[in-house]
């Protein structure tokens, strides 16, 4: 570190608390970390590289009480390369970089082949899902792809125009049954590998977790859609979490992607026996339809124009939707706190809240919610929650949702919405938006790259179209773009 680093009163005031949270957020914010990664210092998920952590076990670090445990300071000390004399405790010596465990190999050489041969499978899944989601839609009626994308969707789910989202009831359904099919149903069976001779993983999830864990993986509470009525604009949730959903979608696509490997031709139903055991993918009591919300971000300039980015989802940093362009944000309908859920969860039961909360997490860097964090809190506590409501007062920010899609490929489902921003709200709140965050990187200028000086990527049919015909999107946001260009008069205010 130059000469001075340390000596600031930021970091004299963080030293006093003796809580390394505290010296860490001040570190990240360092005027010399902001000229080297932006006016936002050092990204927690870069901490987290450094450290062998995840984002969220940073926040923790940051927000939580403070470590005690000797072995774990001197981790940080000498990993940020503290000097001794602004310690507050004896450091031990320098240990050695932690970096994540490998896999672990099964002693047993036939569970160690069949493990290989599913993490061959899981990876040719994550490295191919937009060509697997195109083949996928075949076992589908024609009529039932959301205008031409790998988006499914039966007519009750889709209304004729976009709902804005002020207009949707969204009502808590407790005493809902649990779903016909889980992750452990034997339809599943040829999908899981075996731990031991004999003896296979229960759940999808578990052996993704043990063989193939990508950077963002955690469990968390959800919300389960169990009723969908357009007419009243009203749909109904009970309890869930992301690996009950996981378990049961992601296994579908694994099913998909072996059945691609082993034939010559796109596969069939009759080989697919976990896709066939959802004969109806529209049908809310077989399985936890857990959605996620993809929203496409507008930016409206004064002459009724308008710009947007897009996300390129890093396959080794998520479970889901990696190796592809989506737009942003996205991300599951949870809880924002675990302080929200059960027996109060519908505190928190809100389109809106779940997608300012991503636009915070993806576009801001705020850290990953991992449910421990405050985003249940009212929006005085929340300055961009605070910002947005305050330009949907005034008409300068608008919301809508398109109704409910499957990804052909694995039957996940999501809400397919977006966000139109005047251009000077957009300016204010993103104009400094990160360019990487934990999922991938965000791409504002087509193609990635190109020295152009415009704010995105323009909103235009040569762009929609070639971005739906030609790249690798994630049908949930190719059918955001499309169905935005369809009601592009209406959601720009033509």
């Amino acid at each position: 570190m130059a000469d001075g680093f340390w000596d600031t009163a930021e970091f004299r005031d963080a030293f006093a608390t003796r809580h390394m949270g505290q010296v860490v957020r001040v570190y990240r914010a360092h005027a010399h970390h902001r000229r080297v990664y932006g006016p936002r210092g050092v990204p927690q998920s870069v901490v987290a590289e450094w450290m062998g952590l995840t984002q969220a076990q940073v926040s923790r670090i940051e927000t939580g009480p403070p470590i005690r445990n000797l072995d774990t300071l001197s981790h940080w000390a000498r990993t940020l390369r503290i000097p001794d004399d602004l310690l507050w405790f004896t450091a031990g010596p320098e240990a050695e970089p932690r970096t994540e465990p490998a896999p672990r190999r099964a002693v047993d050489p036939t569970v160690a082949a069949a493990q290989d041969q599913w993490r061959t499978t899981r990876r040719y899944l994550n490295t191919h899902r937009a060509d697997l989601a195109i083949a996928a839609v075949a076992l589908y009626h024609p009529a039932e792809r959301v205008e031409g994308t790998p988006l499914l969707a039966h007519p009750s789910w889709m209304p004729a125009a976009p709902v804005p989202l002020d207009r949707i009831t969204l009502v808590w359904d407790p005493d809902v049954p649990p779903p016909v099919l889980n992750g452990a149903s034997e339809q599943a069976r040829h999908v899981l590998p075996p731990y031991a001779p004999g003896r296979y993983f229960r759940q999808y999830s578990s052996a993704i977790r043990h063989l193939d864990r990508p950077r963002l993986f955690e469990n968390r509470p959800s919300y389960r859609l169990t009723a969908v009525d357009w007419e009243q604009s009203t749909l109904s949730f009970a309890a869930t979490t992301y690996f009950d959903k996981m378990d049961v979608s992601e296994g579908i696509g694994h099913e998909f992607a072996l059945a691609a490997q082993r034939g010559g031709s796109d596969p069939t139903w009759a080989r697919l026996p976990l896709r066939s055991a959802v004969d109806d993918p529209y049908d809310l009591t077989l399985r936890a339809v857990a959605p996620a919300v993809t929203t496409l971000l507008l930016r409206r300039a004064p002459d009724g124009s308008a710009t947007f980015i897009l996300h390129w989802r890093d396959p080794r940093g998520v479970a889901t939707a990696g190796g592809q362009y989506d737009v942003i944000p996205a991300g599951e309908f949870q809880p924002g706190s675990v302080h929200m859920t059960m027996p109060n969860p519908d505190a928190d039961l809100d389109l809106w809240r779940n997608i300012v909360r991503e636009l915070d997490e993806e576009l801001l860097g705020a850290p990953e919610s991992d449910g421990s964090g405050s985003y249940g809190v009212a929006p005085r506590d929340w300055p961009l929650l605070r910002s947005l409501d305050k330009a949907r007062t005034r008409g300068a920010a608008r919301a809508f949702c398109f109704g409910i899609g499957c990804d052909a490929l694995t039957l996940a489902t999501t809400f397919p919405t977006v966000v139109v921003l005047d251009s000077d709200v957009f300016d204010h709140l993103f104009g400094d938006a990160v360019e990487v965050n934990d999922e991938g990187s965000i791409v504002a200028r087509w193609p990635p790259g190109a020295d152009d000086a415009s704010p995105g990527i323009a909103f235009t049919e040569e762009n929609v179209r070639r971005l739906l015909d030609h790249e690798p999107m994630a049908p949930p946001g190719a059918a955001c773009l499309a169905l935005s260009w369809r009601h592009r008069d209406l959601l720009l205010g033509r």
